[in-house]
């Protein structure tokens, strides 16, 4: 863990070096001569630093560049092999994780059942489950540079508390995983690392006002205002599924009646179809109910899949009102994107489209004919790439 510390030191020489390790991720393989002329230094000082960054490991001579006639210049790229970042994406029934090297390609992944609880036992479970993740990686442990973990509800990143799960004691939960995995541990909400994962590799194409809409068990929204992740004074913003929205008797996890997420979310697609299929509905999941009496969101993507009228009929009228709603959202941000995200943005257009109908109803036309509806193109691995890049980029000062 050493070397890293002399990238992030406040030092004029760690800044100037992680500029060039910044200019490098953002734009590929360079020149020394080029390197000098963004920078707006001399060439001999970028050559001592590439210099010393060569020695350190974090770059590599690629060799002479083809041009057309005159000297060819030396260019030099990112070590891939020089560090590594494992992000960890914590949801209600399994854990993702994956590692990318320091170009940021993912290099391994798995996918490991786990059961989300606020109970300190299941924060046991997620720290032996990282341990147990790096044991068994290639990578040498001091080589990898920071962990990045995911988790819903309200998370403040940058003092590193979750106060929706594991808030068991004074110190940060970045800290408590940290000690004991041995690493260091950042934490972010589970909504913003999806839409920063679609910024990095997904649906995002330049566009800098984005809404990410994280339609899992609960109701999430992450947001991007002029490119850059909106967190807000302390981290919580986002809590679009707790926004008081019904005059109902249904009791949110966070404890209060009426909040949207009570009739807006995968509980409540789940909620309505169980009291459905029990009132006599049909449906393709009857016989997955009388025998487990249980369903998960998967099997309500595939029952859509397979054409089941009832969980489409739900689906659509939960699609019509989380449209009502985020039509208000477009209303306040014109934004140029909504992406609808999380496990249930598998349906694809049987969510989209009332979601859409509902949105250009009930907003007003010159905002909302500037705004797109798409569904997320990384599924539910946007979180998991999110928290590898997020990682890497806080480390290197990138967001």
């Amino acid at each position: 863990m050493e070397k890293i510390f002399s990238l992030i030191d406040s030092s004029k020489n760690g800044a100037l070096k992680k500029k060039i390790i910044q200019s490098l991720i953002l734009s590929g393989n360079t020149s020394i001569a080029d390197l000098a002329k963004e920078m707006e230094l001399s060439i001999p000082t970028v050559t001592k630093l590439v210099s010393e960054l060569l020695e350190d490991g974090y770059l590599l001579d690629i060799g002479k560049q083809n041009t057309n006639g005159g000297r060819k210049p030396n260019m030099y790229g990112l070590n891939p092999e020089s560090g590594y970042f494992i992000g960890v994406d914590v949801q209600r029934k399994k854990l993702m994780l994956a590692t990318i090297d320091f170009c940021g390609n993912i290099i391994d992944h798995e996918e490991v059942s786990y059961e989300l609880e606020n109970k300190p036992a299941a924060l046991d479970v997620l720290c032996d489950t990282i341990n147990m993740y790096i044991d068994n990686l290639s990578v040498p442990r001091d080589k990898i540079l920071q962990v990045g973990v995911n988790i819903g509800g309200r998370v403040n990143t940058q003092s590193g508390y979750s106060y929706s799960y594991f808030y068991f004691d004074e110190r940060p939960l970045s800290q408590i995983i940290g000690e004991r995995i041995g690493v260091s541990v950042s934490i972010e909400n589970d909504s913003r690392a999806m839409i920063y994962g679609e910024y990095i590799s997904g649906v995002i194409h330049g566009e800098k006002n984005i809404l990410f809409v994280n339609m899992n068990w609960g109701l999430g929204l992450g947001i991007m205002i002029d490119g850059k992740l909106y967190y807000g004074k302390s981290g919580f913003s986002g809590e679009f599924g707790h926004v008081s929205a019904f005059d109902n008797e249904i009791i949110c996890w966070c404890g209060k009646k009426g909040c949207l997420e009570t009739e807006v979310s995968g509980y409540a697609i789940h909620r309505m179809l169980l009291e459905r299929i029990r009132q006599g509905s049909s449906s393709v999941l009857e016989n997955k109910v009388k025998e487990d009496g249980d369903i998960s969101l998967a099997d309500i993507v595939e029952a859509i899949r397979m054409e089941d009228v009832l969980t489409i009929e739900i689906v659509e009228e939960v699609g019509m009102l989380l449209g009502r709603w985020l039509a208000g959202l477009i209303n306040l941000f014109n934004p140029d994107l909504v992406i609808l995200g999380g496990p249930l943005s598998l349906a694809q257009d049987y969510l989209r489209l009332p979601v859409k109908s509902a949105m250009k109803k009930y907003s007003l036309n010159l905002v909302n004919q500037d705004t797109e509806l798409k569904i997320s193109q990384l599924g539910e691995r946007a979180g998991l790439i999110g928290a590898c890049m997020l990682t890497r980029s806080r480390v290197l000062d990138l967001v």
